[in-house]
C-alpha cells in the first residue's frame, strides 16, 4: 500500500485537493441548529409538548421580553401592535391580556399589572419562531433603539449565532501562529510545520465538507469540533515526519526512506488514532444528541485526519521534500539528557500526592454544581445589560406553557386555581380565567379564542419569577406537571425553557454513567490489544482517569457552576484525546526494559519522549484555553477551559505520577504482559 501511495504521489496530492476544494465550498451549504430542544430524545416531554405545539397553535412559547420606558398604558397597546407585525413574532401578551383595561389600574391586583407595568415602563412577554431570532430580534432592537431593553433565549440564540463564525476566525487567528511556534520548536525546517498544517488541515475541511450529507449540525460541533480535530490528529503527522527524518539518516533514498517510515509510524498512529476513535464513538450513544452530534463529527474527524497522514502527507512530503532540504535551521530545543533523573525524584511525593487527592478529587467531580442552559450574556455586552435592566425593574420572569385536553372549562378552572396558588407564579392567562368559564367558546369570533384553543387542547400560559434553572424552577416544573396529572392524568403537556432544561437534567444524568463506562472500556479494550497485558492498560487509565477526575473537581473546590454539556463532553475527549502521552512513555519503556533496568529504562525514556509529550500537550492546551477566551458561547467556553486544564494535568500525571507507577508495578507488568522479555540482571 506504501509503495502504490508513493508510486501515484501527484494523482493522491491532486485527489486531495480537489476533494478539499469542493468540502470548502460544501460546509457553507450546512445549516447549524442552536436550539437545545431539537437534540432531546424524541420521548422527552419537552420534545412532545412542542410538537403538538407547532401543529395545533400558530403561537409559540414566550421566549422574550421587550421593555420600553416612559409610556402610557395607550401608548404601550401601540408598541404592541407595532411588534406584533415584527415578522418572525407570531404572539404578543402584555397587560390586556390578562385584565379589562376599562377598569382603573388602581383597582386591579397590583401585583398582576406590576408584572407588564410599572413606574411608566411596559414589559412585553414575545415569542420569536425558532429560525427567525437574528432577523426578529434585529428588527426589534431597530424599533426600541438604545434605551429600552430586549432580552430572553431568541437574544442569546440570536447573539451565539452571530458571534459564532466571527469566534471560530478569532479562534484560528490566535491559535494557528501558536501552533506553528510550538512546531517550529519541535523540528529543524522551517517548512515541515506546513506540512503538519496542510495534512491536518485538510482533512479538517473534508470534515467540515462532508457535513453536508448529514444536513445540519450543532451549534457546539460548529465551534470544537475543527479546533479539536486539529489539536488531537496533529500528533500523527509529527509521527510520520519524525520517522521519516529518522529513515532520511539511513538512506540516500527518500522514497525508501517515507517507505519504511509509514511501516514505522503505523502501529502508533493507528493505536493513537484507535484510542481517540473508541472514545469519541462513546459520545455518539449520548441519549441528548448534541453529544451523538459532536461525536460523529469528531469520530468521523479522526477518519479522515488519519488517512490524510497515511496517504495524502507521505505523497506531499516526496512532491516537495526539497524544500525540506533549503529550510533546515539548528534545533532550538536544548538537550533533556538528565530530565529523568531529575523527575524520578518527584517519584514517592507524585505517588503520596495523588492517592491522597483521588477519592476527595472524585467525589468533589461527582458533586459539582450545574448548569444545563446557554446561560446568561455577560454584562458587557448590548444583550447583557438589557437582561440586567429589565430584571432590577421588573424581576425574573420565565414562561411556561401548559396544553391540556380541550372541552371541560370546569376541570379547566379548577386547574388554574390550583396554579394561581403555586409557591412563585406571579400569573396564569388561560380562557377561563381571561374571557369566563361560563361563556362558550363558540359563541366568540376565533380571533379572541385562537389564542387559548386548538382542535384539540387548551393552551395555558404560566409566568414565573425566577429564572430557568436551578433547585427552585425545576421544583414549579414538578408542581407544575403533578397539578396537571391530577386532572388530566398523562395527557397534560408542560413547554417552556425551564422545562426544557430539566429535560436536558433527566437526560444527561443517564448519559453521564454509559458514556463515561463505554469510554473506560473501549480504551481499555484498544490498551489490551496494543500492549498485549492486563496491567499496563490499568496503569494508564489510572494515571488519565485520575487527571480527569482533579480536572473536573477544580469547580467543586473554587464554587463554580460547570455546564454540564461541557463536563460529560470533556471526561470523553480528555481521556480519548490524553491516553496518546501515556501510550507513548509507555511504549518506549517496555522497548527499553528489554535491554536495561527498571530504573536505567524509565530515565531513558523521560530523557527521549519528555519533549514530544510536551508539545501534543502544549498544542490541545493551547487550543483549550483559546477556546476558552474566544467564545462567548458557555458550553464552548467551559469545554475550552477544561480541555486547556486538563491537558495539562495529563502532561503532568504521565510525565511525574506514570514513571512512578511503572516503577512499583515492574514486576507485576513483566509478569502479566504476553512476551514481555523484560532485561534481567543475572
Amino acid at each position: 500500500m506504501a509503495a502504490r501511495i508513493i508510486q501515484h504521489k501527484k494523482l493522491v496530492v491532486i485527489v486531495f485537493a480537489i476533494v478539499t476544494v469542493i468540502s470548502t465550498a460544501a460546509q457553507f451549504f450546512v445549516s447549524v441548529n442552536y436550539n437545545m430542544v431539537d437534540y432531546l430524545p424524541e420521548d422527552a416531554q419537552s420534545t412532545q409538548a412542542l410538537t403538538i405545539m407547532e401543529d395545533e397553535f400558530t403561537a409559540s412559547v414566550p421566549n422574550t421580553r421587550v421593555m420600553i420606558h416612559d409610556v402610557t398604558v395607550q401608548e404601550a397597546l401601540l408598541f404592541k401592535e407595532q411588534l406584533s407585525k415584527i415578522e418572525g413574532v407570531t404572539d404578543v401578551i402584555w397587560l390586556d391580556d390578562v385584565m379589562d383595561l376599562k377598569m382603573p389600574l388602581e383597582m386591579a391586583d397590583q401585583e398582576t399589572v406590576e408584572s407588564y407595568f410599572k413606574d411608566g415602563k411596559a414589559l412585553f412577554s414575545i415569542s420569536v419562531d425558532n429560525g427567525a431570532e437574528v432577523e426578529a430580534t434585529d428588527a426589534i432592537y431597530e424599533m426600541i433603539g438604545e434605551n429600552d431593553a430586549i432580552a430572553g433565549e431568541a437574544v442569546d440564540t440570536a447573539t451565539s449565532q452571530k458571534m459564532a463564525g466571527t469566534e471560530s476566525m478569532y479562534a484560528a487567528a490566535l491559535l494557528v501562529p501558536i501552533i506553528i511556534l510550538i512546531l517550529v520548536l519541535s523540528t529543524t525546517s522551517w517548512i515541515e510545520p506546513v506540512f503538519f498544517l496542510t495534512a491536518i488541515g485538510v482533512s479538517v475541511l473534508i470534515n467540515l465538507g462532508t457535513n453536508i450529507f448529514i444536513g445540519e449540525i450543532s451549534f457546539v460541533t460548529q465551534s470544537v469540533a475543527p479546533i479539536l480535530q486539529l489539536a488531537v490528529s496533529l500528533d500523527y503527522a509529527i509521527f510520520l515526519l519524525h520517522s521519516f527524518a529518522d529513515y532520511r539518516k539511513k538512506t540516500n533514498n527518500p522514497e525508501e526512506a517515507m517507505q519504511l517510515a509509514m511501516k514505522k509510524s503505523f502501529p502508533a498512529i493507528t493505536a493513537s488514532a484507535a484510542t481517540t476513535f473508541f472514545g469519541f464513538t462513546a459520545l455518539m450513544l449520548m441519549q441528548f444528541e448534541i453529544g451523538s452530534d459532536l461525536g460523529l463529527n469528531l469520530v468521523k474527524g479522526i477518519l479522515l485526519s488519519f488517512i490524510s497522514v497515511m496517504v495524502f502527507l507521505p505523497a506531499l512530503t516526496l512532491m516537495f521534500y526539497k524544500w525540506m532540504d533549503k529550510t533546515k535551521h539548528k534545533s532550538f530545543v536544548p538537550s533533556f539528557k538528565g530530565t529523568g533523573e531529575k523527575v524520578l525524584k518527584l517519584k514517592m511525593p507524585s505517588l503520596i500526592l495523588v492517592f491522597a487527592i483521588l477519592v476527595p478529587a472524585f467525589l468533589a467531580q461527582s458533586n459539582t454544581q450545574f448548569t444545563y442552559g446557554l446561560g446568561d450574556q455577560p454584562e458587557t455586552t448590548r444583550a447583557g445589560s438589557d437582561f440586567k435592566l429589565i430584571e432590577e425593574t421588573f424581576g425574573e420572569s420565565t414562561p411556561l406553557v401548559l396544553l391540556v385536553p380541550k372541552g371541560d372549562l370546569v376541570k379547566e378552572a379548577q386547574l388554574v386555581e390550583e396554579l394561581e396558588n403555586v409557591d412563585h407564579v406571579t400569573s396564569v392567562i388561560s380562557y377561563v380565567n381571561a374571557i369566563g368559564s361560563v361563556i362558550p367558546p363558540e359563541y366568540l369570533d376565533e380571533t379572541i379564542t385562537k389564542d387559548f384553543f386548538s382542535e384539540n387542547y387548551s393552551r395555558i400560559i404560566l409566568y414565573t419569577s425566577v429564572g430557568k434553572e436551578g433547585d427552585v424552577p425545576f421544583s414549579i416544573v414538578e408542581t407544575v406537571q403533578e397539578e396537571a396529572a391530577y386532572y388530566y392524568d398523562n395527557e397534560a403537556l408542560l413547554l417552556g425553557e425551564s422545562v426544557t432544561l430539566y429535560d436536558i437534567k433527566n437526560t444527561v444524568a443517564r448519559d453521564n454513567v454509559v458514556v463515561n463506562t463505554l469510554t473506560v472500556v473501549t480504551i481499555a479494550i484498544v490498551l489490551l490489544v496494543t500492549f498485549k497485558s492486563i496491567s499496563i492498560p490499568l496503569v494508564l487509565l489510572i494515571t488519565i482517569q485520575s487527571a480527569v477526575w482533579i480536572n473536573l473537581s477544580v469547580p467543586y473546590f473554587t464554587n463554580t457552576p460547570l455546564v454540564f454539556v461541557g463536563y460529560l463532553i470533556i471526561s470523553t475527549v480528555q481521556l480519548a484525546a490524553t491516553v496518546d502521552y501515556a501510550i507513548l512513555l509507555s511504549e518506549a519503556y517496555n522497548e527499553h526494559r528489554k535491554e536495561m533496568p527498571a530504573l536505567q529504562a524509565i530515565k531513558k525514556t523521560l530523557d527521549e519522549k519528555i519533549f514530544s509529550i510536551s508539545i501534543s500537550a502544549s498544542i490541545l492546551s493551547s487550543v483549550g484555553f483559546i477556546l476558552w477566551i474566544t467564545s462567548s458561547n458557555p458550553i464552548v467556553s467551559s469545554i475550552g477551559l477544561l480541555l486547556g486544564r486538563g491537558a495539562l494535568l495529563a502532561f503532568i500525571m504521565v510525565v511525574c505520577f506514570l514513571p512512578a507507577m511503572l516503577l512499583v508495578f515492574d514486576k507485576v507488568i513483566n509478569k502479566t504482559t504476553l512476551k514481555a522479555n523484560f532485561y534481567e540482571e543475572k
